[in-house]
C-alpha cells in the first residue's frame, strides 16, 4: 500500500516526522516500516492521497481505510502507467473513489526532471536493485513518461478530469505548513543547582582564570573576558559554551587528550574553560571571528579527540542527553569520476578488470575521461557500451549516492529532536543520524556540538604513556618544554617526517626557506601553505620579506600595528578583518560579514558591496586608492580558504609537540606512529625507514616477545630502548587471536609450533599469517617456509563430540613428527617481497639495493645523488613511489616523491607530462625520472622530463612471476590512501596481456559476459 503523506501545519508536520522515525527505527539503516495503523495514530493534520495500481478489491478495502483516516483530507491518485487499458483503469479508479467519497486527484508520478534521462534512470535502478542491465528485467521502467511535465501537458493527457488536475492546487492551498516555522531551543545547561546558565558560566569562567593565572589576570584580558561574557549573555549562547565545557570536562576525567580549535581559539573564555589552549595574553585574540552580533549566527567550537577514544565521549554524550534529544547530523555523498565509473560500468556489465582500468586512469574527483585517454588504455573508443559508460558516468557526477555520517556534527535539543527531522539508526552500532547536513543545520540556525577525531592526539597520548613507563618522565600538552632550540633545529631542516601537520611535501619544501625559530613561525608555517595564501599572492612576498631581499613598508602606522607579526602581508583571516576594522571603519561585525561574503563571493557575488565601503573607507583614512584597491583584490584572493590565525596556533601547538617527542624521544615516537596508523601521510615503511636514520633500533615482529602494538625493549648495557614490532602490522591477523597468543605465552615461551599451537588456541590461519611475516624467526629460527610447513603437519580441529578425547590423547601423545626435510630456503630478494606483502615493510636491505648493479649500467643514479647535485644538471634517477601530490592550488603541477636505499627524493611533473604519461605517474610502483636539478637554497626538486614505469623490474627481486607493490599513497587523501576506494596503486604482470591489444572490429556488446553477483 502507497500512501503519499503531505504536512498541512506544524503540529502535523512533527506527527511525520515522528512517523518516519518510528519506520526507520524498526526498518534499520536505510530502510523504513511503517503499517497502516502506525498511520492512522500520527495521521491527525496530514493530507494521505493512496496510490493504487488496480482497481480491484484490495483498492476498494484500502480506500475505506484511508477515508476512515484521513476524511476530508483523503485523496486517491490517478496516474498514467501506459499499459494496455490505462484510460479503463482511470475510469474504474474514479468510480470506486465515488463509490468510497474519496475524491480524485491526477498525479505526475516523477522519477527524473526531463524525458532525455530515462537511461540514466535505468541505470540507477540497476544500482539501487543490485543487477545489470541485462538482468533487471522488469524492474526497470518501460517507458520513458515519469518525468516532469508541464501544466498544459498535464491537461492534455486527462481531459476527462479537469475536476482531478485542479485538486492539485486545493493541496497547495490547504499546505500551508514552512520549515522556518521550526523553533529550535538549545538544552538548558545550568550545571550548577539554583544558577542559570549565565551564571554558571560566569563562575566557571572566573573559577577557570585562578586556574591559568595563578600569578593574577592581566588587566587587558580581563576586559576581554568581560567583553566576551556580554556578548555571549546578549545573544543567549551560553548554554551551549556549557555543553562544550562538559564533553571537555568529561574526556579529561577519563584521560581522554583534547583540544579545541577553529574561530573557537578566538576566545578567552574557552581558554580559561580549558576547551582551547591559546593565551589571550600572548596572542591577539579576535572575539568577532567567532560570535558576532551582527552576523546572528550560532557559534561552532570544534573540539578533537583521540581518533580511538572518541566513541566514549560520543556515547557519554547520547547518555547524557538522551538518544531523544542528541544526534549527529549528515553528510550527502555524492558521486565523484571513480565512484560514477565503477557503479555505471557494473549496471551495464562490463567486466572487473575493464572497469579497474578505466578508474585507475583518473586523479581527481571531478576529472573524466576523454577519448585520448580511452586508447591509450588500449580500449576501442568506439565500443558502444563503453562510450554509454562514460557517458552516464558523467551525467551522474555530483548526484547524491547515500547519505553518511557527519565526522562528529552533534545536535542536541531541549525537546524531542524527532518533533523537528525524523532520525534514523546509523551503520554503526548506537549511534543515530538525522537526516539533515551542515548547511541545512547553518540554514535553520541550530547549534552543532563537533566532536571530531584527530589521529595525532592518539598518537601523542600513546607516546605520553611510553615515554612514562619506559623514561620514568610524566610530560604532557601543557608542560611539553617550550622553545626548545634542538626541536627549531630539526623542523629548519625539515626532519618532519610524520609530524603533524608539517610533514607533507610543501611544507617540507617551505621550512628550509621560513627557517622557523619561535611558535608564532610555527603558526605562520602551519597556515602559509594554504590555497588562500598561494592564491592571494601572499607567500612569495612574505618569504622574500622574511629573508631580507625586500623592504617592509607600512603606509600607516595604524597598519603597522596590524600587519608587523606577518611582515606587512595578511596571511590571516583575523588580518582581513582587523584591516578593514583599523583601515576603513568597519565594526567588528561588519568585518566579519566582509570576510563570510569573500569566503562566498563566487557564488554569491555580495562581495562587491563591501568593496565600495573598504575602498571609500580607506581613502577617507589617507590611503591612495591604488593601495586600497590592492588590498581589496588581495583579501578576495584569499578570502574563501583563508586560514583563520586562531585554528593556525591550535594546530601549531599540537605540531610543535609532535616535534619535540621526535627530536628527544625518536624511539617512543615510532612506536606510538605505528600504534595509531592508519593517519598522516607515509606508510609504516617510511616511518621506520625514518626511525633507523635517527638511530633508533628496530626489531622484527616475534611470536614470543611482540604485543599487538608496537613497543620498547631495553637495549641491553645501553640504558636505551628498541623498537618491537608489534603484530597489528601483520595483515590479515585478528586481534583477538594477538590477544590470545599473548596471554598463552605469559608464564613460559612458546617452544615450537606446535605447542604454541595447543597452548593458545589460535586458528592454523592466524598461524599462517604469522609465519608469513616471518614471525618464528627470531625466536624459534624458523625461516619462512620451515615455518609454514611445520604449520602443515598440525592436525585437523577435532569434532566438539571427540574434544575430550582428544585432550587426553594429547597429554599422552606427542604431535606425529613429520620426518626433517631440508627445504630450500627463500633467496634474500625473495624475503623482502614477502615481507612487504605481509607487514607493509622490511628490516632487511631495500628492494632497490638488489637492483642498484643493473640500474648503475643504465647511468640511473641513486636519490641522495640525485638530490645533492648542482643546479641545473640533468641526470637520471629511479625509487619506489611512496607518495603523490596533486594541490588544488598547484594549478595541475603533480608532486611525487620516491626512494631508494640511500633516501628520498622530490619530483615536479608538469601538467603536460602527467598528461602525457598518465599511466605511468598513477600506475607505477616504481618510475624512473629523467630531468633537470632545480635548486632553490636547501630546497632541492628533480623537474621531470620524462617518466619510466620500472615496475615490472621489481618482479625479479622474488625471482619468480608477479608484480611487487610496495606500499604507496598520495598525500592529499585521509591516511594513507583513501579506505575502500578503487584506487588502484598495481602494476600489472610484465608482457602484453590480450585485453592490452587493441582490436578495432572487436566491441565489448559482441562477447558473452557472465553477469555480475552483486551478493
Amino acid at each position: 500500500m502507497s500512501i503519499l503523506v503531505y504536512p498541512t501545519d506544524r503540529a502535523s508536520y512533527s506527527r511525520l516526522t515522528r512517523l518516519l522515525t518510528l519506520g526507520k527505527g524498526r526498518g534499520g539503516k536505510a530502510n523504513c516500516i511503517i503499517h497502516f495503523d502506525d498511520v492512522a495514530l500520527y495521521a491527525e493534520g496530514l493530507i494521505g492521497i493512496l496510490v493504487p495500481d488496480l482497481a480491484d478489491e484490495v483498492c476498494a478495502v484500502q480506500l475505506r481505510k484511508i477515508a476512515d483516516v484521513f476524511g476530508d483530507r483523503a485523496y486517491v491518485s490517478l496516474c498514467l502507467r501506459r499499459r494496455p487499458n490505462d484510460q479503463l483503469r482511470l475510469h474504474e479508479l474514479t468510480n470506486l473513489a465515488v463509490k468510497h467519497r474519496v475524491k480524485t486527484i491526477v498525479t505526475n508520478d516523477v522519477l527524473f526532471h526531463e524525458h532525455g534521462r530515462r537511461q540514466l534512470q535505468d541505470v540507477v535502478t540497476c544500482i539501487r536493485t543490485g543487477m545489470t542491465i541485462d538482468d533487471v528485467g522488469f524492474e526497470r521502467e518501460r517507458h520513458a513518461d515519469r518525468y516532469l511535465k508541464p501544466p498544459e501537458e498535464m491537461a492534455r493527457l486527462f481531459p476527462a478530469y479537469p475536476e482531478a488536475l485542479a485538486r492539485t492546487m486545493e493541496i497547495v492551498e490547504r499546505c500551508r505548513f514552512s520549515l522556518e516555522e521550526l523553533v529550535y531551543q538549545y538544552p538548558e545547561e545550568a550545571l550548577i543547582l539554583g544558577m542559570t546558565a549565565q551564571q554558571s558560566l560566569q563562575h566557571y569562567t572566573w573559577e577557570g582564570v585562578r586556574a591559568r593565572y595563578p600569578e593574577g589576570l592581566p588587566a587587558h584580558v580581563e576586559k576581554t573576558i568581560r567583553h566576551e561574557l556580554a556578548l555571549i549573555e546578549t545573544m543567549k549562547y551560553a548554554p551551549y559554551f556549557l555543553t562544550v565545557f562538559s564533553i571537555v570536562r568529561y574526556a579529561r576525567s577519563q584521560g581522554i587528550l583534547c583540544q579545541g580549535r577553529g574561530s573557537a581559539a578566538n576566545s578567552a573564555v574557552c581558554y580559561v574553560l580549558g576547551i582551547t589552549s591559546i593565551d589571550p595574553e600572548t596572542n591577539d585574540l579576535l572575539f568577532e571571528r567567532f560570535v558576532s552580533q551582527e552576523r546572528d549566527e550560532p557559534p561552532d567550537i570544534d573540539v578533537d579527540f583521540e581518533h580511538e577514544r572518541r566513541e566514549e565521549v560520543i556515547q557519554w554524550i547520547y547518555k547524557t542527553y538522551g538518544h531523544d534529544k542528541a544526534a549527529l547530523c549528515s553528510t550527502v555523498t555524492r558521486y565523484r569520476a571513480k565512484g560514477a565509473i565503477r557503479d555505471v560500468g557494473k549496471a551495464l556489465g562490463l567486466p572487473e578488470d575493464l572497469i579497474k582500468t578505466l578508474s585507475s586512469g583518473i586523479w581527481s574527483w571531478s576529472e573524466t575521461v576523454g577519448e585520448r585517454q580511452v586508447r591509450e588504455l588500449g580500449l576501442n573508443p568506439d565500443d558502444r557500451r563503453l562510450t554509454l559508460t562514460l557517458k552516464l558516468a558523467q551525467q551522474l557526477m555530483g548526484a547524491p549516492r547515500h547519505l553518511g555520517q557527519h565526522p562528529g556534527g552533534f545536535v542536541l535539543t531541549h525537546d524531542r529532536l524527532d518533533d523537528l527531522v525524523p532520525i534514523e539508526p546509523a551503520t554503526m552500532a548506537d549511534r543515530q543520524v538525522i537526516e539533515w547536513d551542515k548547511d541545512d543545520i547553518e540554514a535553520l540556525k541550530f547549534m552543532k556540538v563537533d566532536v571530531l577525531a584527530l589521529g595525532m592526539l592518539t598518537c601523542m597520548a600513546k607516546a605520553f604513556a611510553l615515554i612514562s613507563e619506559h623514561k620514568h618522565e610524566d610530560i604532557d600538552l601543557a608542560t611539553i618544554p617550550q622553545e626548545d632550540p634542538a626541536t627549531y633545529a630539526m623542523i629548519r631542516k625539515a626532519d618532519t617526517l610524520g609530524t603533524f601537520q608539517i610533514e607533507s611535501r610543501a611544507q617540507m619544501s617551505m621550512l628550509p626557506r621560513m627557517k622557523p625559530r619561535t611558535f608564532y613561525d610555527l603558526v605562520i608555517q602551519v597556515a602559509i601553505v594554504r590555497p588562500g595564501p598561494i592564491q592571494g599572492d601572499m607567500v612569495h612576498p612574505y618569504l622574500r620579506r622574511r629573508e631580507g631581499k625586500e623592504k617592509v613598508e607600512y603606509p600607516t602606522p595604524e597598519l603597522e600595528a596590524v600587519l608587523h607579526k606577518t611582515l606587512g602581508v595578511p596571511l590571516f583571516q583575523e588580518s582581513a578583518m582587523k584591516v578593514a576594522m583599523v583601515c576603513a571603519g568597519f565594526t567588528g561585525g561588519e568585518a566579519d560579514q566582509l570576510r563570510k561574503s569573500m569566503a562566498t563571493f563566487k557564488f554569491t557575488g555580495g562581495v562587491s558591496r563591501f568593496k565600495d565601503k573598504l575602498v571609500n573607507g580607506m581613502i577617507r583614512n589617507g590611503y591612495t586608492k591604488e593601495f586600497a584597491e590592492k588590498t581589496f583584490s588581495q583579501l578576495e584572493g584569499f578570502g574563501s580558504y583563508g586560514f583563520p590565525e586562531s585554528h593556525a596556533a591550535s594546530f601549531a601547538l599540537i605540531a610543535y609537540a609532535s616535534n619535540y617527542i621526535k627530536c628527544h624521544f625518536p624511539d617512543v615516537f615510532c612506536a606510538a606512529l605505528l600504534n595509531s596508523q592508519p593517519m598522516g601521510f607515509y606508510a609504516p615503511a617510511q616511518i621506520v625507514r625514518d626511525a633507523r636514520e635517527h638511530g633508533v633500533e628496530v626489531r622484527p615482529i616475534c611470536i614470543n616477545r611482540s604485543r599487538w602494538d608496537c613497543m620498547l625493549e631495553p637495549i641491553d648495557g645501553s640504558g636505551g630502548h628498541a623498537v618491537r614490532l608489534g603484530m597489528r602490522l601483520v595483515h590479515g591477523l585478528a586481534t583477538a587471536d594477538a590477544a590470545r597468543i599473548v596471554a598463552a605465552r605469559a608464564d613460559e615461551p612458546f617452544t615450537s609450533v606446535d605447542d604454541m599451537w595447543r597452548r593458545s588456541g589460535v586458528p592454523v590461519a592466524s598461524l599462517v599469517e604469522l609465519a608469513e611475516a616471518d614471525a618464528f624467526l627470531p625466536s624459534l629460527s624458523l625461516e619462512r617456509r620451515d615455518a609454514l610447513w611445520a604449520i602443515k603437519a598440525l592436525r585437523d580441529e577435532p569434532l566438539p563430540l571427540f574434544t575430550a578425547a582428544a585432550d587426553r590423547e594429547a597429554r599422552a601423545i606427542a604431535e606425529q613428527q613429520e620426518p626433517e626435510v631440508e627445504l630450500r630456503q627463500m633467496t634474500d630478494g625473495h624475503n623482502v617481497v614477502e615481507d612487504y606483502s605481509h607487514t607493509g615493510l622490511t628490516l632487511r636491505e631495500h628492494p632497490l639495493r638488489f637492483m642498484r648493479d643493473d640500474l648503475a649500467k643504465r647511468r640511473i643514479v641513486t636519490c641522495a645523488q640525485a638530490m645533492t647535485a648542482h643546479d641545473g644538471q640533468w641526470l637520471m634517477a629511479a625509487g619506489l613511489v611512496l607518495v603523490r601530490q596533486r594541490p588544488g592550488s598547484a594549478k595541475g603541477v603533480m608532486f611525487i616523491t620516491i626512494e631508494d636505499e640511500t633516501g628520498i627524493a622530490n619530483i615536479v611533473v608538469w601538467p603536460k607530462l602527467f598528461e602525457r604519461s598518465r599511466r605511468v605517474v598513477l600506475g607505477a610502483s616504481m618510475m624512473a625520472i629523467n630531468g633537470r636539478i632545480q635548486r632553490e637554497g636547501e630546497v632541492v626538486h628533480l623537474v621531470a622530463q620524462q617518466l619510466f614505469d620500472l615496475s615490472a623490474d621489481l618482479s625479479s627481486l622474488a625471482e619468480r612471476d608477479g608484480a611487487f607493490r610496495p606500499p604507496t599513497g598520495r598525500g592529499d587523501e585521509f591516511a594513507h590512501g583513501s579506505p575502500g576506494s578503487a584506487d588502484s596503486r598495481g602494476k600489472a604482470p610484465p608482457g602484453v596481456r590480450a585485453r592490452d591489444i587493441l582490436v578495432p572490429d572487436l566491441h565489448i556488446d559482441t562477447l558473452k559476459i557472465k553477469s555480475r553477483n552483486f551478493q
